[in-house]
């Protein structure tokens, strides 16, 4: 009970974030974005305990995909969302039996493998993707045929709310349910899992397929808010960076994206202003300490520092 009224909370915060502070709408948009993302990893990273730093390529997947639709299919965004995630939980299901088998070290360097082969088979296709000039000259209909996309972007920001707010109520049932109990059994411990039934392989593959296509989703909002997809979805720092938030923010409590996406987008919007060309330094030095000193350590002395 306590969650969904701290879920509702948030949802609340959010609908008064566009009127409290419009100049940025467009920031919030690609927090809400990007928190979604984040999300997606967390399923993976924070139930099933397999760390990806090739995630990003499902997020190009459901971008190109949502894109193409719209240019060449129906420009409906509703319908476009459906299809740029369904076509990435296929790339999920595909790629998911490359990490049933081997060590953290060896998934971690075959879900880097598959980002890298699809960034370059996204330049490389520039018939279809357009290459390195990106994807463009589509545009989406008005959300659910009533409201249109406007300059400000406040359609967008509450279309992409609206599709977090669903997603997060969808992995929060999945966090407390016994496939997500049998998911955190399998991290800990999949040799035990084993030996009380349960199947572990099958798991990791629903799993895996879910959280491609929540990252698919990601970047079918990302494209039709933007009206323009580049080769940068697919690249290796979008891996990195959704990963990074996550430390920050924590995994497996299902608010760890939201807040790691919170924190580091407006760090580094306000930091690359302060030091353009410095910022990750100061980014990568709150790593460190965060890593050092822990997170709940951290917590209680924030108090006593403020005071």
């Amino acid at each position: 009970m306590k969650r969904i009224i701290l879920l509702l909370c948030l949802l609340v915060v959010a609908i008064a974030a566009p009127f409290i502070i419009p100049g940025k709408t467009l920031l919030l948009t690609e927090i809400i974005i990007t928190a979604l993302f984040a999300l997606s990893l967390d399923l993976i990273l924070g139930l099933a305990g397999i760390v990806s730093l090739g995630h990003a390529a499902f997020f190009g997947i459901g971008a190109y995909a949502a894109g193409l639709f719209a240019l060449h299919f129906n420009a409906d965004p509703v319908l476009g969302l459906i299809f740029a995630m369904l076509i990435s939980a296929c790339a999920g299901l595909l790629s998911s039996f490359l990490i049933l088998r081997g060590n953290d070290l060896t998934r971690l360097m075959t879900t880097i493998g598959v980002a890298m082969m699809l960034y370059e088979a996204g330049i490389r296709a520039s018939w279809l993707t357009g290459g390195a000039d990106g994807l463009s000259g589509f545009f989406s209909d008005p959300v659910l045929g009533l409201f249109e996309f406007d300059f400000a972007g406040q359609v967008g920001y509450f279309y992409a709310l609206a599709v977090l707010f669903l997603a997060m109520l969808v992995v929060r049932q999945i966090m407390g349910s016994p496939f997500g109990v049998s998911q955190m059994a399998i991290s800990q411990n999949p040799v035990r899992a084993g030996m009380l039934g349960i199947a572990a392989g099958r798991r990791i593959i629903a799993i895996y397929t879910l959280a491609a296509a929540l990252a698919g989703a990601a970047g079918a909002l990302l494209a039709q808010t933007t009206s323009f997809v580049s080769p940068d979805v697919l690249a290796f720092h979008r891996s990195a960076d959704v990963l990074l938030m996550l430390v920050i923010g924590g995994t497996g409590w299902l608010y760890g994206g939201l807040v790691g996406a919170v924190l580091f987008i407006l760090l580094r919007d306000w930091l690359s202003v302060l030091t353009p060309q410095y910022w990750m330094f100061w980014i990568g030095l709150l790593l460190v300490i965060l890593v050092l000193t822990g997170r709940e350590r951290l917590s209680m002395l924030l108090p006593r520092v403020l005071r």
